[in-house]
């Protein structure tokens, strides 16, 4: 048996949250149809947010009310509040996603509170959730985790401190997101250590962006710490509309490749997950699309370990 390693498609969320013109909603579910046809089976197809602040996710309703019609798939969705939180449980979603910044300067832009505040409203969000018939698990991301274009240098001290006051506060699983892309492999393996003294299995992975070309690196030394779940981008889209400088997320197809050359099974097939670009780019010709692994094509020397 090889060892798994889960890994989470962010495209329709954190990939098009910033892109330069809007994907059709029949597209989007086109394109999600497609990536979980290739196995993927964890997709975060949206965001319970109001339309007026990402205008380009206004359809998520619509789009995780076509996505839990695709058998198999874990269908999740970003919420930044309890209000959010209500109307993703309401709307039947598998998995929540909630960020919650370690560094004031991302927090105040991207959510108007600081850390601590966020803490308290986790605190409400899971007290609400857990009051509910159906369970719903919550992935909290400590975003910022490893630097912050505001407030620059991120100690590891408070990443921790963060994670420890998410992981009381109840929520089922956390990811550390190098949110800016600033992150260096030696750190990764420093805050992961660190991380996982303080809070044991309840940190779960990594959300990782390219910004300096380490994205990929820094997976692999997360691997190496033990991290068995990812989040990735198909192309490498993405960035945080708040974080000035952020730039696209680790590429899915590049992180497959590596992860299955390995011997590491993701239950995904390169060829069908790299086909899905295609749909990507027909709704959206505009939009820049990155990827080692789909620039060369697939090695003939690859083969997904036996």
């Amino acid at each position: 048996m090889r060892e798994q390693v889960s890994i989470c498609e962010v495209g329709p969320r954190d990939g098009l949250q910033i892109a330069h013109s809007h994907m059709a909603t029949d597209a989007k579910i086109c394109w999600i149809r497609a990536i979980a046809a290739a196995g993927v089976k964890e997709i975060e197809v949206g965001s319970f947010v109001p339309p007026r602040v990402i205008p380009h996710l206004a359809d998520t309703p619509e789009v995780v009310e076509q996505c839990l019609r695709i058998p198999g798939l874990i269908v999740q969705a970003l919420v930044p509040n309890l209000r959010g939180a209500q109307n993703a449980y309401n709307a039947g979603v598998h998995k929540i996603s909630i960020p919650v910044s370690v560094s004031e300067g991302h927090s105040m832009a991207n959510l108007n509170r600081k850390p601590q505040q966020s803490i308290a409203m986790m605190q409400e969000i899971m007290a609400w959730l857990k009051a509910q018939p159906r369970k719903v698990p919550v992935v909290a991301g400590c975003s910022t985790a490893f630097g912050c274009s505001i407030d620059g240098i991120v100690p590891t001290t408070k990443t921790v401190a963060m994670a420890k006051g998410l992981a009381d506060a109840g929520v089922d699983q956390i990811m550390l997101a190098d949110t800016v892309g600033y992150a260096h492999p030696a750190q990764i393996k420093e805050v992961v250590r660190a991380t996982r003294e303080a809070i044991g299995p309840t940190l779960y992975g990594l959300h990782l962006h390219d910004t300096c070309g380490l994205g990929i690196a820094n997976a692999l030394a997360g691997l190496e710490e033990g991290i068995r779940a990812f989040d990735a981008c198909l192309a490498g889209l993405g960035g945080c509309p708040y974080a000035p400088g952020a730039s696209g997320n680790v590429v899915t197809e590049d992180l497959v490749f590596m992860l299955e050359s390995m011997g590491f099974a993701t239950g995904i097939d390169l060829d069908r997950l790299i086909a899905a670009r295609t749909l990507l780019h027909e709704a959206l010709p505009d939009e820049p699309m990155h990827g080692q692994v789909p620039k060369a094509g697939i090695p003939r020397t690859f083969r997904e370990a036996a």
